[in-house]
C-alpha cells in the first residue's frame, strides 16, 4: 500500500487542467493523450502481423464437428471445456422428456413454484429499480410494483420452505447427492440475508425499527462495521448487486445437480451388507425403472403463470405496507419532551449511543463477549461522539446569528467535565416537570447553567428539519448513510412506543416486524426464538448467543448428509410413505 500511495502521490492528476485552443475547437491534453494512444494502437493493430495458425479442411457440409476433432483439436481449453459440460450434462438431462415414474406427488411441484416465484421478484425488482428508489412511495402503479414485489418473496420464500421440507422427508440426499443438498440449504439461507436487506432498503418505518434493532447483532459479530444497516445505499448496493449473484449462483449450480444426477429414488429398506450395498450402488445411478412423458418447458411456464396470477391477486387486494418513517423534525414537533431529554442525555454522554462501544465509540466493558469479543477486534470504524454530533455541531451553524446562543456555547465548552455534567443532571432532573406554553417549553429552573439555551434552540431547529438535514450532510457524496439520525431517534422514546404500538417489539416469535397485518418475516422464526427463552434473553449478550445458536442450527442444516441419526429420521418417520403413495400403490 505504501508502494501505491507513493506512486499516486508522484503521479497525481489533481491539478488544473491544461488545454488546446483550435478554431471553435477546446481540448484538454489529457483527453488529446487518451485519443492519441487510440490512433496509435488502431494503427498497430492494422498493421502488425497477426500469428500465424493451421488451417484445417473444409467440413463437408452434413460431417459433424465434434466427430471430426483432431488431437490438437481435444488439447484446446474450449474443446475441454465444452466436452466436459455436455458429458456431465447432456441436452437430454438439461431438458428432460422423461422423469420417473414415483415422481407424482404435488410435492415435487414446489421446486419449479420456488423457481417461478424466483423469475416474478426479479422482474418486479428490475422495474422497482427503474422506477428509483421514491417511485413506490409517490405513485400507485410504483406501489403496486412494490406489492407485487413483496408477495413474490413472500410466495417464494414459503414454497422454497415447503419444496425443503420435502427433500428433508425424502432423504434426498441419498446416492451422492449430498452437494445437492448442501447448495440448496445455501440457496435458502442466502434468500433469507436477500429478503432481510430488501427490508432494509424500503425507506420507510419498517426499515428503520428493523435496521436499529438487526444492528445490535451484527455489530456483536464485529460486522457492523463493514455491514451497516442503517446505510440505505450499502444495503440496496447489497440487494440487488451482490447477493443476488450469490443467490442466483447457487440456484443454477443447484439446478444442474438435480438434472446431472437426477431426483433421488424412493427410500428402500435393505437387510443384510451387500444387499445394502447393491442399494446404495443403485441409489447413485440412474433410475432403470418405469418412466413417464414429462415436459418441462410447459410445467415452467404454466406455475409461472399461476404463481403470477396469485402475486397480482395478492398485490391487489392486500397491498403493501408503506408506514412514514420517523424523522427527528416529526419527533420534535409530536414529542418535544421526549426530544429534549434526549437531547440532553446525548450531551450530558448517558443515552444509549453514548454507551454503545465499537463500532460507535469505545465505552469499557460495552461490548457483548463470549469467550472473545468480535466487537472489540472490529474497534471502531464509525465514531460517534453524541454531544458533538447530536447537539454542539448542529447548534454552531446556526450560532453566528444568535448572540445568546454563541454564548451558550462558549461557555458550555469552556467549562470543565464535571461542571457539564453538573448541569446535564439538574436539567434533566427539572425535564421531569416541563410544561408548554404556545409549543415553547416550560423547565423549572435548576442549576443548569447554559444548557437549557442549548436544549431549547436544538428543540427549535429540530423542528424545523435542520437536524436531519445536517446529520445526513455529515456524510460525503450521496448522503444514504442514516446511521446518525437512526441513533439519536432510536435513543428516545418516541421510535419504541409507535413499535409497540404495532405489536413490532422484539416480544413477538417470529420477527413480525411489520406495520398492519402483513406478514413480515416468519422465516427468522429459528433466529428470533432465542430472544424468547428466559435464561437467554435477559443475558446481556443475547445478540451473540442468538447469532452462535443460529449459525450452529444452519450448519447442522447443511451437514444433515453426514450426521449418523439426524440423516436417518425420514427413515423411521415414514412420511416418505405418503409422498410417494401412488408409487407404492402401483408396485403393490
Amino acid at each position: 500500500m505504501n508502494l501505491i500511495s507513493t506512486i499516486a502521490s508522484v503521479i497525481n492528476l489533481n491539478h488544473p487542467q491544461r488545454y488546446l485552443n483550435w478554431s471553435i475547437f477546446t481540448i484538454s491534453i489529457a483527453n488529446l493523450i487518451i485519443i492519441a494512444l487510440m490512433v496509435i494502437i488502431f494503427g498497430l493493430a492494422v498493421m502488425l502481423p497477426f500469428p500465424k495458425t493451421k488451417l484445417e479442411p473444409e467440413i463437408t457440409e452434413h460431417q459433424e464437428p465434434e466427430l471430426s476433432a483432431t488431437t490438437a483439436d481435444k488439447k484446446m481449453w474450449t474443446y475441454k471445456v465444452r466436452h466436459f459440460f455436455l458429458h456431465i450434462l447432456p441436452p437430454s438431462k438439461l431438458l428432460p422428456d422423461r422423469q420417473p415414474a414415483y415422481v407424482a406427488s404435488w410435492i415435487y411441484v414446489f421446486g419449479v413454484a420456488t423457481l417461478a416465484a424466483l423469475g416474478i421478484i426479479i422482474l418486479s425488482g428490475i422495474v422497482l429499480a427503474i422506477g428509483g428508489v421514491n417511485w413506490w412511495h409517490e405513485s400507485s402503479l410504483g406501489h403496486f410494483v412494490n406489492s407485487a414485489h413483496l408477495w413474490g418473496v413472500e410466495l417464494f420464500m414459503a414454497f422454497m420452505v415447503i419444496h425443503l421440507w420435502g427433500k428433508f422427508w425424502m432423504a434426498a440426499w441419498r446416492g451422492k447427492r449430498a452437494l445437492t443438498w448442501i447448495t440448496g440449504v445455501l440457496a435458502f439461507s442466502i434468500s433469507i440475508l436477500e429478503s432481510f436487506t430488501g427490508y432494509l432498503s424500503q425507506q420507510n418505518f419498517d426499515s428503520q425499527w428493523i435496521a436499529t434493532n438487526g444492528k445490535d447483532a451484527i455489530n456483536a459479530t464485529g460486522l457492523g462495521s463493514f455491514f451497516n444497516l442503517m446505510n440505505f445505499g450499502q444495503m440496496l448496493t447489497w440487494h440487488i448487486v451482490i447477493i443476488p449473484i450469490l443467490l442466483l449462483s447457487f440456484v443454477v449450480v443447484h439446478i444442474a445437480l438435480v438434472r446431472i444426477r437426477g431426483v433421488s429414488h424412493p427410500i428402500q429398506k435393505a437387510h443384510g451388507k451387500a444387499e445394502k450395498a447393491a442399494l446404495k450402488k443403485a441409489e447413485a445411478g440412474e433410475w432403470r425403472g418405469a418412466t413417464k412423458r414429462y415436459d418441462i418447458l410447459k410445467e415452467g411456464t404454466l406455475a409461472t403463470l399461476i404463481v403470477l396470477a396469485l402475486v397480482v391477486v395478492l398485490a391487489g387486494l392486500l397491498s403493501s405496507p408503506d408506514e412514514p418513517p420517523v424523522t427527528i423534525s416529526t419527533w420534535a414537533k409530536i414529542a418535544p419532551a421526549d426530544f429534549m431529554a434526549t437531547a440532553t442525555s446525548e450531551l450530558a454522554g448517558t443515552s444509549e449511543t453514548a454507551k454503545y462501544g465499537p463500532p460507535y465509540n469505545n465505552t469499557p466493558n460495552a461490548s457483548q463477549k463470549l469467550i472473545f469479543s468480535w466487537e472489540s477486534l472490529a474497534g471502531v470504524h464509525q465514531p460517534i461522539q453524541t454531544a458533538q454530533a447530536f447537539v454542539i455541531q448542529p447548534l454552531q451553524k446556526l450560532a453566528p446569528g444568535n448572540s445568546s446562543l454563541q454564548g451558550a456555547l462558549n461557555q458550555y465548552n469552556q467549562a470543565s467535565a464535571s461542571q457539564r455534567q453538573v448541569w446535564d443532571q439538574a436539567y434533566l432532573a427539572a425535564l421531569d416537570k416541563v410544561s408548554f406554553k404556545n409549543a415553547k417549553p416550560l423547565v423549572p429552573k435548576a442549576n443548569d447553567g447554559p444548557v437549557p439555551t442549548l436544549i431549547s434552540n436544538e428543540l427549535t431547529l429540530a423542528q424545523s428539519g435542520a437536524i436531519d438535514a445536517d446529520l445526513l450532510a455529515q456524510a460525503p457524496f450521496y448522503g444514504t448513510d442514516y446511521t446518525k439520525p437512526l441513533l439519536f431517534i432510536e435513543d428516545g422514546n418516541y421510535f419504541a412506543s409507535l413499535a409497540k404500538a404495532q405489536h413490532m417489539t422484539g416480544e413477538q416469535w417470529g420477527v413480525m416486524n411489520e406495520s398492519g397485518s402483513y406478514p413480515g418475516q416468519p422465516w427468522l422464526w429459528l433466529y428470533t426464538l432465542w430472544y424468547q427463552i428466559p435464561s437467554f434473553s435477559t443475558s446481556f449478550n443475547v445478540d451473540l448467543i442468538a447469532i452462535y445458536l443460529t449459525g450452529l442450527a444452519t450448519l447442522l442444516l447443511l451437514a444433515v448428509p453426514f450426521i449418523p441419526g439426524i440423516r436417518d429420521i425420514p427413515k423411521w418417520i415414514p412420511v416418505h410413505r405418503l409422498i410417494w403413495r401412488q408409487w407404492h400403490s402401483n408396485k403393490s
